[in-house]
Order: structure tokens, then C-alpha cells, then sequence
């Protein structure tokens, strides 16, 4: 197998799932850094994804993009260690949780909705942000309150547990959202980031990120 390329952005909540994936299946992988802010000086990115957003991971004579299906490409294709439980219920639960961060939580917080409502509204685009994240923080912490234990869902990583960091670390970094209501939430969210392969998907981690990150808000504009 000729070695993966990931295209990626260092702060890309998508691309973070991904990268977490990868880090579990022991994947080596080149990163190909993609500025979001300046996506038309990447020549062949519209051509690998017309959506003209990341991740995109080419592998085995693949280009593939959007993250979960790329999650469940590698899940499929690299069994070991598994991503979904065994047991037909908790796997909906853990698909449940992962689909209700990344369809309804993770669009709504979606930082070019966030800049593009302060253009209407100033101020506002922080408020909506924060509203939604809220909101659908509500709602995950009954869910883990119902079905997590060590993590998301029981005592296994499952897909759940890969896109939690990345909406975590939006709501804390990005828009300082309090999560003192959501205990769950935090007390998952700090076990993984202990973990080795989480940690080697952190966005500080990664080649293209700044190296003073206090105002990178400000920085993309929004803040």
C-alpha cells in the first residue's frame, strides 16, 4: 500500500476525526496542510473534493472525503482495533451520539455561519454559536448520562468517542462556552485526551499550527 495523504487543516473538527481514526489503526500517513482561507491557491483540491473542504484522504488508489465516511472506510478495511461495539444495540448508541455531534451540533457552530451572521449582525454570530453548542450539549449529556461508562458508550472507543474532542475543544476555544453543566461531557473528554493517539491529533499538534494560538480567533476573523 503506497503511504496515505491526508489533507487536513490543523483546527478542522472534521479533519480531527480522522486524524484520531488513523492515530488508533496505527496508519501512518504524509499531511498535506490545506489553508481554509485560501483554498483556491491549492490547484488540485476542487479536484479531489468539489466541496472544496477537508478531510480528504487518499488511500489504497482512493481519494475519499467527508469524515465519518472515511471513519467507516478505515473501520471496515482495518478491522483492529474495532470503532463500532459488537453488540447491535450499542453500536446505535455509540452511531446515535457520533451523529448527533457531527449533524447537529457541528453545523450549527460552524465558524463560517458564525462569521458570515456577524456580518448581518455584529455580535450575534458568537451568541448563535454558543446557543447551538448549548443546546446540543444538553442533549449529550443525557445520552452519555444513559449509555457511557468509561467512555461515550460503555468501557470501549468507539466513533462516538473520536468525534467528541474536536466539538469540546470548538466550544471551549473557540466561543468560551462554560462547561461546568456538562460534567459528563468534560470527565470523557479529559480520559481521551490522555490517550496517546488522541493526543497525536490535538490541533496544536499538527505542522500547520500557529505558533501562538492565544488569538487564533481572532486571527480567522471571527473573534
Amino acid at each position: 500500500m503506497l503511504r496515505p495523504i491526508l489533507y487536513s487543516s490543523w483546527h478542522s473538527s472534521c479533519s480531527s476525526r480522522v486524524r484520531i481514526a488513523l492515530a488508533l489503526k496505527k496508519i501512518d500517513y504524509d499531511y498535506h496542510a490545506i489553508n481554509l482561507r485560501d483554498t483556491e491557491s491549492e490547484k488540485d483540491f476542487a479536484a479531489n473534493n468539489p466541496a472544496k473542504k477537508v478531510p480528504i484522504l487518499k488511500i489504497n488508489d482512493l481519494t475519499l472525503t467527508e469524515s465519518m465516511a472515511i471513519i467507516e472506510y478505515l473501520d471496515e478495511v482495518f478491522p483492529e482495533p474495532p470503532l463500532l461495539p459488537k453488540d447491535p444495540a450499542q453500536k446505535a448508541h455509540a452511531r446515535a451520539i457520533a451523529f448527533h455531534i457531527t449533524s447537529n451540533i457541528q453545523p450549527l457552530q460552524n465558524l463560517a455561519i458564525g462569521k458570515m451572521l456577524d456580518e448581518k449582525i455584529p455580535g450575534y454570530g458568537l451568541e448563535w454559536c454558543q446557543f447551538h453548542i448549548k443546546k446540543g450539549f444538553d442533549a449529550l449529556e443525557k445520552l452519555l448520562g444513559l449509555y457511557s461508562g468509561t467512555f461515550c458508550v460503555g468501557n470501549q472507543i468507539t466513533i462516538a468517542d473520536i468525534v467528541l474532542p474536536s466539538i469540546v475543544y470548538n466550544a471551549m476555544e473557540k466561543y468560551s462556552v462554560d462547561m461546568t453543566p456538562y460534567p459528563k461531557i468534560a470527565e470523557i473528554n479529559k480520559k481521551l485526551a490522555e490517550i496517546p493517539e488522541f493526543q497525536t491529533a490535538e490541533p496544536a499538534r499538527q505542522p500547520d499550527a500557529p505558533k501562538d494560538q492565544k488569538n487564533w480567533g481572532e486571527n480567522l476573523g471571527f473573534k
